[in-house]
């Protein structure tokens, strides 16, 4: 769990500094990542970058991890503060949230986001 915990928050770090290839770095190529704006996934480190690149021209997130929990399914679950504000700095959701992990090999394979 220490290496996945370092893993994810890396890519917490990474998301939240804004470097795309920082993030992309642990996960598979073909990592399946939710789409929190729209619904479903995208696919593949394009999808990702793609996806993310389209979502900070629209609003500003931030995500920090609060804890981590290893499930009986294999996947960690992680509890995060998710602030979401527009471009000019208004508050537009505080909330907490849980994103869920598949991880192989060390890699990043799968995230959902809530039950």
């Amino acid at each position: 769990m220490t290496n996945t915990r370092e893993l994810l928050t890396a890519a917490y770090a990474a998301f939240n500094s804004r470097d795309i290839d920082g993030a992309l770095s642990g996960m598979h190529p073909d990592v399946e990542w939710a789409n929190g704006m729209e619904g479903g996934f995208v696919r593949g480190h394009e999808g990702v970058r793609a996806y993310w690149m389209r979502q900070w021209r629209m609003i500003d997130p931030r995500v920090e991890p609060m804890a981590f929990t290893e499930e009986p399914t294999g996947r960690v679950a992680v509890t995060v503060h998710q602030i979401v504000r527009d471009l000019s700095g208004h508050v537009l959701r505080d909330q907490v949230v849980t994103h869920r992990y598949s991880i192989r090999n060390g890699l990043v394979t799968r995230m959902e986001i809530g039950d």
